[in-house]
């Protein structure tokens, strides 16, 4: 049977671990030099609705290294939805393809594409969940602290997409997950009490983010307004002001806090240079294990 990567939820704990020691050994075989192909031969098709710097060239990176091939879609050639229908795309592709990694606003869509496709289907990010972003941090997590399971998150902003991929991570990991949001931009109830529901970690929201930030392992931030919420910049930039991961803030974190972003960054909005340029930023790992990790994971599913 063919398997799809459209959540973390969508992985068991076993499954979890495996890709991020996978992603380990790709990474170290990459700084060595040495050649992996293990693809060869294999397509792997983007379609992509948004546009991006750090998934489409890791995807695209990956697969040259793994030694097959990427094909960039982007909205204009496709019209997903509208052109025409998602299920249809996907039986197409399918027919020409190995894999799918979809870049999308409505998650229904990469849903649709999973139901559909008889290939693989990775989510690149919908407005819904990122989870290639989460198990990258994860490894990055791991490299830093030794164990990706275990630590203390906090995380700092909206209620956003990255939220929910963070509990959907903290219902197949132990982890103590902390969320700094302000009232009226909390995450999906539904993902938060099925997250509590799974009685893996121990997840709390609050609206002050020095109490939140307290003996925390990782502070974690992104943009207040995403794509899609441009309309609202300049209301969310008065909501959250005192959102900011500043160097302030990191005063009330444990001395050796490491401070994450999955970028891209405004930076003086969600963070300050001097923290992300500063000391405790591990934001530039995190970006690059973005292309180790989602090697790890088209080999676990596309691989013969």
């Amino acid at each position: 049977m063919k398997k799809d990567f459209i959540s973390i939820t969508d992985w068991t704990t076993e499954e979890i671990s495996q890709v991020l020691k996978l992603a380990k050994s790709l990474k170290d075989k990459q700084k060595k030099g040495i050649l992996h192909h293990p693809l060869q031969g294999k397509t792997l098709v983007m379609v992509f609705q948004k546009p991006s710097a750090r998934t489409r060239v890791s995807f695209e990176t990956g697969m040259v290294q793994l030694g097959g091939y990427a094909i960039f879609l982007n909205p204009n050639e496709v019209g997903l939805g509208k052109r025409e229908s998602s299920a249809d795309v996907a039986r197409v592709l399918s027919r020409y393809n190995d894999g799918i990694v979809a870049r999308l606003f409505e998650h229904q869509y990469i849903i649709d594409l999973a139901e559909y496709a008889s290939i693989p289907v990775i989510n690149g990010l919908t407005d819904f969940n990122h989870p290639c972003q989460v198990l990258s941090d994860l490894m990055t997590i791991e490299e830093y602290l030794g164990r990706a399971q275990d630590f203390k998150i906090t995380y700092i902003g909206d209620g956003n997409n990255m939220v929910h991929s963070w509990l959907n991570a903290a219902s197949r990991l132990p982890i103590t997950l902390h969320l700094a949001i302000p009232e009226g931009y909390d995450p999906d109830t539904d993902v938060f009490i099925s997250a509590q529901k799974a009685g893996k970690s121990e997840i709390q929201i609050f609206r002050n983010p020095q109490e939140a930030v307290r003996d925390a392992d990782i502070i974690y931030t992104d943009v207040w307004a995403s794509m899609g919420q441009e309309k609202e910049v300049k209301k969310r930039k008065k909501v959250f002001k005192n959102y900011q991961v500043n160097d302030a803030l990191l005063k009330y974190a444990k001395p050796s806090v490491k401070v994450m972003h999955c970028l891209p960054a405004h930076r003086g909005d969600e963070i300050t240079d001097s923290v992300m340029d500063g000391p405790h930023s591990i934001v530039f790992d995190e970006a690059e294990n973005r292309l180790h990790l989602q090697k790890a994971i088209l080999l676990m599913l596309m691989q013969p």
